[in-house]
């Protein structure tokens, strides 16, 4: 993989190259793809949708939302940092095609900003809800009528799959959804491969999956496009990952690790002492501890602890990226980049107490097993009355649930039976946590 193609402007429909010289310096290509996100519905639902504790009612917990944010904030830096680095080793990116490193934070920033745009309600257990109804629920019954492939899509939904869907889905009047630079959807895309084979190797990029059945012929445009190492063929496709990619997975990594457990602390479900016990080998060479100490409160001890933290590993996340360039650039590095951190071990403690304290704290698993039921309720009520539908067959109770959705949900003509079960469940994984559970007191006659 070249640099040169990595970095392509194009947005879905171009006729023409878009050069990066040509560029608007005061709002770059790149840039635009962050006013678009930031701009969508779907970003703006994240506000309501769970991060670490399912309908939490305390204002200082993250959401989707702001955990956005901040990764693509965390993004940004690493991606202007590795991107300073590429320029100094490739100069020919800057002095013959006008590349700032600048742009590869951008691309980063965008990526990042993004990636839990196709997230379900409820955390990764709305993933599993959702996959669960078809797999061991009512949703079985729909088996037959689908392929292999269309089947797995499901019985696995994955977010990342769902936000490139998002992202790129077109709509009567409105091509190519938002219409991102192919460098900013190459960054996204974390698992560049279908659903099936399932995790054929431990490389990372084949950890799950990145684009539904729907989208396949557009990720191969990408893909060609920004000149992916392509590692199957024929019925099987997959690529490799975007460079870029691997900070965005990084910027990710490192605030989910050190903010859920900031979160976990300020719930009261981590006691303070371990903040600095687990954060001081991260710490030690920048803290001031006389600062540190004369903080009263402490929520001000965890935020400087957490910036620090931060801190250290960016620095260390671009060590490992610019020791790496070569093997990523050629496809075969297949871990992430705080696998290969210092502190790796200490990344895995603080991942292993929040996995215990907070993951599976009584208040969360109660919360997702409500979730789960709602969402399987959701699905049962709104699959059966569009197939029923599509196959002449709709009772005038399917008919008014059918209006209840949302206009671009409702359509039934030309659609195959897959494409209707993989809206409905977009329509689901669209849905806020507290949209969620408006939507079942309505359907199971709770709420008038």
């Amino acid at each position: 993989m070249n640099w040169e193609q990595l970095l392509s402007l194009r947005r879905q429909g171009d006729t023409h190259k878009r050069l990066r010289k040509e560029q608007d310096e005061t709002r770059l290509g790149f840039e635009v793809d962050y006013d678009r996100i930031i701009f969508s519905a779907a970003f703006r639902s994240l506000q309501d949708k769970t991060q670490v504790i399912p309908l939490s009612k305390t204002d200082f917990v993250h959401t989707r939302l702001t955990h956005s944010l901040e990764v693509s904030v965390v993004g940004r830096s690493l991606g202007r940092i590795a991107g300073k680095k590429i320029l100094e080793k490739h100069p020919y990116l800057k002095e013959v095609h006008g590349y700032h490193f600048n742009d590869f934070g951008a691309i980063v920033a965008a990526a990042a900003l993004a990636h839990d745009i196709g997230n379900p309600p409820f955390g990764h257990s709305g993933e599993k809800a959702i996959g669960e109804y078809f797999k061991t629920g009512n949703g079985q019954q729909y088996r037959s009528k689908l392929t292999e492939k269309e089947y797995q899509d499901i019985i696995d939904f994955e977010g990342n799959a769902n936000g490139l869907k998002l992202l790129t889905e077109t709509r009567e009047g409105v091509q190519g959804g938002l219409r991102l630079s192919f460098a900013t959807l190459g960054a996204f895309m974390k698992y560049p491969k279908e659903s099936l084979p399932k995790k054929p190797t431990a490389h990372i990029a084949d950890k799950k999956f990145g684009f539904f059945q729907t989208e396949r012929h557009f990720f191969e445009e990408v893909a060609k496009e920004l000149g992916l190492n392509q590692t199957r063929q024929g019925k099987e496709t997959s690529f490799s990952r975007h460079p870029l990619t691997y900070l965005v997975e990084a910027a990710d990594d490192i605030c989910y690790t050190i903010i859920d457990f900031e979160d976990g602390i300020n719930l009261g479900l981590i006691p303070e002492d371990f903040a600095l016990e687990y954060l001081i080998k991260l710490v030690k060479d920048t803290i001031n501890t006389k600062k540190y100490n004369e903080m009263v409160y402490m929520e001000d001890r965890l935020s400087y602890l957490r910036a620090l933290a931060i801190s250290t590993l960016i620095s260390d996340v671009i060590d490992v990226f610019v020791e790496n360039e070569e093997a990523i650039l050629d496809g075969t590095f297949g871990v992430s980049l705080l696998d290969k951190s210092k502190y790796k071990a200490q990344i895995s403690d603080i991942i292993q107490l929040s996995v215990e304290k907070v993951y599976q704290s009584q208040e969360v698993i109660e919360k997702e097993i409500a979730g789960y039921r709602i969402i399987s309720d959701i699905l049962d009520v709104y699959t059966s009355a569009l197939v029923k539908k599509i196959e002449g067959q709709a009772s005038n109770y399917d008919s008014l649930v059918v209006k209840t959705l949302p206009a671009f949900y409702q359509r039934t003509e030309d659609l195959s039976i897959y494409q209707i079960l993989l809206n409905t469940c977009c329509y689901v994984a669209s849905l806020s946590d507290g949209a969620a559970v408006h939507i079942h007191n309505k359907i199971m006659g709770r709420q008038l």
